[in-house]
């Protein structure tokens, strides 16, 4: 009888390890305590985040408007890569798989990949990779903040700071597991080398997205900015450093994944993808790839190069970048598979909404996500630029070659960057008009109240830092506080706005009323 009335009284026990959280809950929260039941709590509060909501506004490259409502957004974009993700994670549970063994060893919970899948683009910000490219440059000149913006890492900020939940004063308060399994680049913008594995402090080593500036290692990306930085390294606790989890990998590998296969869908109904323009290019490479490796690199960047110049030049990026897995035959093999299949096969005829050409988009792109998916593979070398597992050396070529195609013939377009130079003033205009009004003594009292919260939140972030001074997290002066306080709350709260709203109170903040009543109460 005693013993029953203690264990009545102490509840369940608490989560650890994996399943931990970094504010215990209340046992009411956690009726089931088996971890797998946890990871799907993380699950559910990610889905229902109104971060989360947010996606299905928010686009890559072209707005819906001007592109169709079929064109992906990043909420269809997370959607797709989270049936991939599980679909990897799922037959890792196979004996027969080559990377069973990996997954027993390291933890590959499918629920845990789902979720990581699922948060992974809840820090885009407006208007896609040109959005995070101005908010990182007005961030850091512009605002004084010296870790800038990144995706990833707002990201990381949303889940770990900036969502609610009942059972947390601040973020979603995710397990280890998920928060770990989000954290694509697990480290901040700026590392001390001596830090780095001796292997990795190479400039064709260092880990992904890194290089030497000024005596140190600085991040193009990362996962977590100063403010974030040590619930990141509790969420690592016990994973090896500058090395992501197995289900992280796993999330990263469906994105690229998703993100090579769903971009040539949306052009191709866009009607962007030019047959003449591709069909030069792949077979200029392919009927003269030996003369192109004569080229300087200086001619092969010139209008006038010839046919094939730039996959030429794809491939030399990929054995000064990825040394590790790069290889000639894999890429002339890679260019062959993808031109057959994209050049004579879907680009052949002009998308026009049929049925007909509904079915060759849908076989097109089932046939290269069930490829790519299946061709996962344990790492040949497990260094800082990979992770546990991999895709094949074909596969891998393949994913490169395919990325190659939207960028080279899509973001290079001068119709595009007219667009995107619109949407960069854009948003310069709202981060500066809304800095200024914070710092307005006369009028900030009007600021709308969830800036205002979040420049309150960034505050007290900052000044956490002081107090608590983690190891290796710069700490900024007193006196700097409340300036990087206003500039890190403007930048969460912009970040947080879709394409439509960032555009509507760009225009508001510069006096234009045309919009004015689309913004309501989304302020």
């Amino acid at each position: 009888m005693t013993g029953g009335s203690a264990r009545a009284t102490q509840g369940p026990a608490r989560p650890t390890g994996r399943a931990a959280r970094r504010v215990p809950e209340p046992a009411t929260t956690l009726e089931v305590i088996g971890e797998h039941s946890q990871f799907r709590l993380d699950l559910e509060r990610i889905r229902f985040s109104p971060y989360f909501s947010r996606l299905s506004a928010v686009t890559q490259v072209i707005a819906q408007p001007g592109a169709g409502p079929l064109i992906h957004n990043r909420l269809t974009h997370s959607i797709k890569v989270t049936a991939v993700a599980r679909a990897i994670a799922v037959g890792f549970a196979d004996a027969s798989s080559p990377a069973h063994a990996l997954a027993i060893e390291h933890g590959c919970d499918a629920v845990v990949v789902q979720a990581a899948a699922s948060a992974h683009d809840l820090g885009h910000p407006p208007f896609g990779h040109l959005g995070e490219r101005v908010l990182d440059r007005l961030a850091r000149e512009t605002l004084g903040l010296a870790d800038g913006f990144e995706g990833n890492a707002q990201t990381y900020r949303i889940i770990a700071s900036l969502d609610v939940t009942g059972a947390a004063p601040h973020g979603l308060n995710l397990t280890a597991a998920v928060r770990a399994a989000t954290a694509k680049y697990p480290w901040p913008r700026f590392v001390d080398p001596a830090t780095l594995p001796l292997s990795a402090r190479s400039d064709g080593a260092l880990p992904r997205g890194m290089r030497h500036v000024d005596g140190g290692v600085e991040a193009g990306k990362f996962s977590a900015y100063d403010l974030d930085a040590a619930d990141l390294a509790d969420a690592r606790r016990g994973l090896a450093p500058f090395a992501q989890s197995l289900e992280c990998t796993v999330m990263d590998l469906a994105d690229d994944i998703a993100y090579s296969i769903h971009d040539v869908d949306d052009f191709y109904r866009a009607g962007l993808l030019s047959h003449g323009a591709v069909a030069r290019e792949f077979r200029g490479y392919a009927d003269d790839d030996g003369a192109l490796r004569l080229l300087g690199d200086e001619v092969l960047g010139q209008r006038t190069a010839p046919a094939g110049s730039a996959l030429e030049g794809l491939r030399r990026k990929l054995h000064r970048s990825d040394a590790w897995v790069a290889n000639d035959d894999a890429f002339a093999e890679a260019v062959r598979v993808v031109a057959d299949d994209l050049v004579d096969g879907l680009l052949a005829s002009p998308f026009d909404g049929s049925i007909a050409t509904e079915r060759s988009l849908s076989s097109f792109t089932n046939r290269w996500i069930g490829h790519l998916q299946s061709s996962v593979v344990p790492s040949p070398e497990v260094g800082a630029r990979t992770g546990l597992v991999t895709l094949d050396t074909l596969a891998w070529h393949e994913v490169e070659v395919l990325k190659f195609v939207h960028r080279h013939f899509i973001l290079d377009r001068a119709d595009i960057a007219l667009y995107q130079r619109g949407l960069s003033r854009a948003l310069t205009r709202a981060v500066k008009g809304l800095t200024a009004w914070m710092t307005d003594d006369f009028d900030r009292h009007r600021v709308p109240y969830r800036l205002r919260e979040l420049v309150e939140l960034a505050t007290d972030g900052y000044t956490a830092l002081r107090a608590e001074r983690p190891e290796g997290v710069p700490i900024p002066a007193r006196s700097e506080v409340p300036r990087l306080g206003v500039g890190r709350g403007v930048v969460d709260y912009v970040a947080s706005l879709s394409d439509d709203q960032a555009l509507a109170v760009s225009e508001a903040i510069d006096g234009r009323p045309d919009r004015l009543w689309d913004i309501g109460q989304s302020l």
